[in-house]
C-alpha cells in the first residue's frame, strides 16, 4: 500500500458525501452523487459504519430517520434491510463501501473517509483499512472520535489520518462539558498525532492554528463557498457550489 503527504492533499476541493443535488435526484452518499464527483475530477469525502451484519456502508447518520425516514439506528439493521430503505425519497439505497471504492478507482480525485464513531470501533477500523489496502488510489482517513484516529496511528500508520472538530458550541447537549472542551480545542492531538485537523469553517481556536504553524494541515467543513473559504484552508470540503478541481 502506498502512502500519502500533504502534497497530495494540499489545495484540493472535496466533494462532501460527493456531488449530490437531491434536487435533480441525486441525494448524499449515493452511488450517483459519487460516479458525478469522478466526472468532474474532485476528490470525495464519504462516511463509513457498520451494518448490523459487520457490512461496511456508506452513511452519514447514525440514525435512519433523517435520510430514510426509519426511526431506528443504522448498525440494529442487517445490510439487506438498510438496501430496501430509500435516501430522501429517490430510487437510491445506502451503499456498500466497496461499491463506491469501485467507482472511485475510476479516476477521481484523493478520497477522504470518515470513520463514524459506535459500538463496534475496532472492527470498523479494521474492515475499513482491509478495503483500503487494495484501494489503488490516494486516501486518507478522519474521525470525530480521537480513539480511531489513535488506532490507525497504531496500526497503520503510514496512513495519512485526521482529527475532526468544531467549536465548543457544536457539542453542546451531546456530550458533557470536560469532553467538548477537549474535543473542540484538539487537546488529545497529543496522543493521536494527526497528519491534519479538519474543522468547520469560521472561528478557530488559537491552539488549532498553532499547530497549522507547526505543518498540520487544516481542512474546512463544510463550505458552501469553496474559492472563499480557499484562503483560510489547506483543503476545503464543500456543498452546494462547483468550485474548480484544485486551488488556482
Amino acid at each position: 500500500m502506498k502512502t500519502y503527504q500533504a502534497s497530495d492533499f494540499r489545495g484540493r476541493y472535496f466533494a462532501h458525501r460527493g456531488l449530490h443535488d437531491i434536487a435533480r435526484g441525486i441525494p448524499e452518499n449515493s452511488l450517483p452523487a459519487f460516479r458525478a464527483a469522478v466526472a468532474k475530477g474532485y476528490g470525495v469525502e464519504l462516511d463509513v459504519q457498520l451494518s448490523s451484519d459487520g457490512r461496511v456502508v456508506v452513511f452519514h447518520d447514525d440514525t435512519l430517520d433523517r435520510v430514510c425516514g426509519v426511526r431506528s439506528r443504522v448498525i440494529s439493521h442487517p445490510l439487506a434491510e438498510l438496501q430496501q430503505m430509500r435516501l430522501l425519497g429517490t430510487d437510491e439505497t445506502i451503499p456498500l463501501f466497496s461499491d463506491v471504492l469501485d467507482i472511485l478507482r475510476q479516476g477521481s480525485g484523493p478520497l477522504i473517509v470518515e470513520l463514524k464513531t459506535g459500538p463496534r470501533n475496532q472492527e470498523l477500523c479494521e474492515k475499513t483499512l482491509s478495503f483500503l489496502r487494495n484501494y489503488p488510489g490516494v486516501f486518507c482517513i478522519e474521525s470525530f472520535d480521537p480513539r480511531i484516529v489513535l488506532w490507525f496511528r497504531k496500526h497503520a500508520p503510514e496512513i495519512f489520518r485526521g482529527q475532526l472538530a468544531q467549536p465548543y458550541e457544536g457539542y453542546a447537549g451531546l456530550l458533557p462539558a470536560p469532553v467538548a472542551f477537549l474535543l473542540s480545542g484538539c487537546r488529545l492531538s497529543f496522543l493521536n498525532k494527526p497528519d491534519f485537523i479538519a474543522y468547520r469553517i469560521g472561528r478557530r481556536p488559537s491552539r488549532v492554528l498553532r499547530k497549522r504553524s507547526r505543518g498540520v494541515l487544516l481542512f474546512g467543513w463544510t463550505s458552501k463557498d469553496a474559492e472563499h473559504d480557499a484562503a483560510d484552508n489547506d483543503a476545503v470540503i464543500f456543498e452546494a457550489c462547483t468550485p474548480p478541481v484544485k486551488y488556482a
